[in-house]
This record gives structure tokens, sequence and C-alpha cells, in this order.
């Protein structure tokens, strides 16, 4: 049975699944500057004489498999990019380049994906439809390249895409899911306050930078707390406040910065509106000038519902799936949320909780870890749902 024999033959290529992960994982490339990373995927899918496509939007890599019969074209879609993190770990394949770590698990993602597309590849003569791997650079770092790559294409002719996130605070085993939002959109402001700086005995002589951006920031605070209704979630942060001086010097000038996170747009909206209303309110009422500026991140991550419903089942055909559970929505940002806004679809994450560990770090963190073993996990759960999508209006499912 064609689903019985991917599962097998993922499970006799783990193996070089984890060798792929630690090699990437060695070799980290950050966000648009992923030009060897690309290379080896590139070069992975040359090897086996697959179609790819490489220089998609920028660093982006298209694999694209076509079995024997006519069907369904199904997207899967990985990221490759690292983060600005010096590794501090001790594990033997830690990362060669200093000041850059894969700290989110996208290493893992991309071993997933390439040996998930080697498999269906072997598997061809069975299969029906055709299989697009998008591998996406550019994930971490807005504008993300996931908007560039479906400029370019990738999502042409394609009628259902899935992708998944190994996610360390869940346990092994375990498949998270949601229709509807399940991570935010992520944008960031900056402000500056410009303020008349003087010696710190003659505060009456100036117009204090850092009172202003004080009372600034706790103004801000009033935005979640006193504005938002609260059945709609929302998050207003000042990340950064930079105000360097001498002990005896005021300030003539100061910097926020900090980001907000939505699910709901009209929300999304007035929470900038607000941002540019209080600015301009404290500092009028300070008599002192500012700069401000919102930039727009990913939207939030939006699934569908039928094909939310369609993965969970699924799961139920995947041994190595031990759980399910509903997600609850994340804060975090993913701009696989453009993927859905132009093709049906949905986004899962596949617990990557390493053994052994009761409080993992979390994804970002110099010491991040994943388990190995989710990777096997997220091949066949996405494996499974490219198969049975070819056969979605009759359902047709076979346990493995």
């Amino acid at each position: 049975m064609t689903i019985q024999t991917l599962a097998q033959k993922l499970e006799q290529s783990f193996d070089e699944m984890v060798s792929i992960r630690r090699y990437l994982h060695q070799h980290p490339e950050l966000s648009f500057q992923e030009v060897q990373t690309a290379k080896y995927i590139a070069d992975f899918y040359k090897e086996r004489g697959i179609e790819v496509k490489e220089n998609v939007g920028g660093n982006g890599v298209v694999a694209r498999i076509k079995g024997k019969f006519p069907g369904k074209t199904v997207a899967l879609r990985a990221d490759f990019d690292a983060l600005p993190i010096n590794e501090e770990t001790d594990a033997p394949y830690k990362s060669k380049v200093p000041g850059v770590m894969h700290a989110c698990g996208h290493d893992g993602h991309t071993a997933t994906l390439l040996v998930l597309a080697k498999t269906l590849n072997e598997m061809k003569e069975e299969l029906s439809g055709e299989y697009v791997m998008i591998h996406q650079h550019a994930e971490e770092y807005a504008p993300g390249g996931a908007i560039s790559m479906i400029q370019d294409g990738c999502l042409e002719g394609v009628d259902v895409i899935f992708g998944t996130h190994l996610w360390s605070p869940l346990e092994c085993g375990t498949i998270s899911y949601r229709k509807g939002p399940i991570m935010a959109a992520a944008d960031r402001f900056e402000i500056k306050i410009k303020g008349y700086g003087g010696h710190g005995a003659q505060p009456h002589k100036t117009k204090d930078a850092i009172v202003i951006a004080s009372q600034l920031v706790m103004n801000l605070q009033q935005i979640v707390s006193r504005r938002v209704d609260p059945i709609d979630s929302a998050v207003v942060t000042v990340g950064s406040f930079v105000a360097e001086n001498a002990f005896n010097v005021i300030a003539d000038s100061a910097k926020l910065s900090g980001t907000v996170r939505t699910f709901n747009e009209d929300v999304r909206d007035f929470i900038e509106e607000e941002i540019d209303r209080i600015v301009r309110g404290t500092c009028l009422a300070a008599g002192c000038e500012f700069e401000y500026e919102y930039h727009r991140g990913y939207p939030a991550v939006v699934n569908h519902d039928e094909e939310t419903d369609f993965l969970a089942d699924c799961t139920s055909q995947v041994s190595d799936v031990l759980h399910t559970e509903i997600a609850a929505p994340e804060m975090g940002g993913e701009d696989f949320s453009y993927y859905l806004q132009h093709v049906k679809g949905t986004f899962f994450f596949t617990g990557a909780k390493p053994d052994d560990v009761e409080i993992p770090y979390p994804h970002h963190h110099p010491k991040f870890e994943i388990n190995e073993k989710a990777l096997l996990i997220a091949a066949k759960t996405l494996g499974t749902a490219a198969l049975n999508y070819q056969n979605v209006e009759e359902q047709n499912s076979v346990e493995v």
C-alpha cells in the first residue's frame, strides 16, 4: 500500500535525515544570505534527477515531482535560514559559524522535506498528481522570503499547501493543529523622542527625553489593557529603550522600538493608529518633537477549516503520532501566512521536545535543541497528507 510504503521508506532513511540536519546545523546562514544552503538543497535534487528551480524570489529553491497518474498538485514548504545567535550547546554538530545558529529548527525542516522528496521521487511510478517542494529562504526577517517566492511563481498550479514547524515545547509524538488563526501578525515600531538636553542639576532648563519616553512607554501599555476588547488578543511590547549619556547629563533624545502582535486585522489597524495618537499626544504635552515609524510584518497565519480537519484526520494514520491536540494561538509570527492567502492549506506544529528534559530551552535561545525523532514524524505526517489529498473527495485512507 502506498502510504505504508512511504512510511517504511522514510524509516529506512531516518539516519540520512539526521545527517542532513546536522550538516546544516553546522553551516548556518542568516536570512537573505543563504547562498551555500540553497546550493546544497538544489544539488541534492540535481543528484537525484529531480526537476529543480533555483533563485526563486531570491535564494528560494523549488523542486517538482510528478507522479505517473494525473491528480492534484500539493505543495509542501520548509524554511532554511538561521538566526544571529551564538550557539552555547555542547552538541558535536554545533554551529561552526560564530554568531550564527539554527536556533529555531529550520535545519530540521529542510532535512525533513529533502528526504520526503527523495522518497516520493522513488515512488513516483505509483503516485498520482504532482508534489511541489518549496524551500524558502528568509523566514526569520521581514519582509521574508515567501512574498517574493510567490511572486516568482512557486504556487503556480498548486491546489493545496501544508507546512509544519518542529516545536520544542511540545512532547515528541504530538501533532498540534488549529482551524483559523494559529500564529499572530508580527509588526514593529520605532520612536525617537527629540527633547532638549542639559546639565543633570538643571532639569528645569531641559526637556528630558528619558522622562518623556518613560511616560510614553506607560501610555502605550494602556492600549491593550484599556482600549482593545479583552476578547481580542493583542500584544504591545517595547523591547528596546536607548538613551545613553553620562550620569549627570539629561538626555536630549531617546529611542524606543518594539513589536505589536495581533490576530484580527481591524485590531491591527486600530493599534497602529493608537500608537501614533499616543506618541503625538505625549510629545505635545511635553513640548517636544518626535519621529515615528510603523513597519507591517507578516500577517496572521490563518488556517483553512477543511484542510485543517483533513490534516487532523491524516494523523491517525501515522503510527508515530501518539497524541493530537488543538493548538492554542501563538503570538509568534510566520510568513507561511502569505501562502495561505493564495491557496488552501494548513500549518501545524510537530512536537520536538528533547528526551529527558522537563523544561526545554525556547526557540531562539542559544541552547535551543530539538528531538531529532520529530523529523521522521513530520515527514510521515506531511507525506501522508500529500498522498491522501489525491483522494480527498473520496476520503480514502489506509492505516500505517
